[in-house]
């Protein structure tokens, strides 16, 4: 049975993942589709002519990645696509996030990208492919989305260095790295603060993010950034010192805050 296994699969780029995965590639027996809300996925699963197994799950808990390994042993699956697109962010200072909100960023966009990762990786064969959602966040510390940054440049170092692990079995790792995209990512982020100006400037569509990623992960790309914008920010992380852009980071903020008083 080939499969495929995508995790945040109720909305955003999960769910679009979904989508353009069943429309571009034949052979898929079924897709299995991980995210905590049942309703969404029955939703979902209405929605989409793609033979869903659906999994309502916490991948903070060890129960219920539990259900997930003993699914993968029972079904002995060969997976063709593992993406990994669970995950959020909360904007604010350190100080100001709940250490519930801190610890479960780390749980799920980091620990629980490992776990899944580690369990699926048995079942893949020559020429599977891996889709790790880091972000663009990943190239910089980000004051005031701290964690969030952090847990995002440990997916993208993890995945850089399993791609490099795994390729000479033909096996995949491609590390997603887009800016800010329009997504409820941003709604659920803005629960406790206000999204900076110039990421609204540069929200990217969903379905180009997810399209490029496809692309650069059939073609065994390490990492994948969209749009010139985007492009153009990974390599100002790379000649210009971080503390350079952070002080010019700081400018910009201020002047916006300014402008609105």
């Amino acid at each position: 049975m080939k499969i495929a296994v995508i995790t945040g699969a109720s909305s955003g780029m999960g769910r679009e993942m979904i989508i353009q995965l069943w429309e571009h590639f034949n052979g898929f027996d079924e897709i299995w589709i991980i995210a905590r809300r049942m309703e969404r996925l029955e939703e979902l699963d209405r929605q989409v002519g793609a033979p869903l197994r659906k999994f309502a799950l916490d991948l903070t808990k060890d129960r219920d990645l539990g259900i997930l390994e003993r699914t993968l042993e029972e079904k002995m699956p060969q997976v063709k696509f593992l993406v990994n697109a669970a995950g959020f962010g909360k904007i604010g200072a350190v100080d100001e996030l709940s250490l519930t909100d801190e610890r479960d960023m780390v749980r799920l966009n980091c620990e629980a990208l490992c776990a899944v990762t580690r369990m699926v990786l048995p079942y893949m064969t020559c020429n599977s492919r891996i889709i790790q959602f880091a972000s663009s966040a990943a190239f910089l510390p980000q004051p005031g989305f701290a964690i969030y940054a952090a847990t995002k440049s440990f997916v993208l170092s993890y995945s850089r260095a399993l791609h490099q692990e795994l390729k000479s079995r033909n096996i995949y790792v491609t590390a997603v790295c887009p800016g800010p995209v329009k997504t409820e990512f941003f709604d659920i982020a803005e629960t406790t603060g206000e999204i900076p100006l110039y990421k609204r400037l540069v929200m990217a569509n969903p379905r180009r993010v997810v399209a490029k990623a496809i692309r650069d992960s059939v073609a065994g790309r390490d990492i994948s950034v969209y749009g010139l914008t985007m492009k153009a920010f990974d390599l100002l992380c790379k000649v210009f010192p971080h503390r350079f852009i952070l002080m010019l980071m700081d400018v910009i903020n201020s002047k916006v805050k300014d402008c609105k008083r």
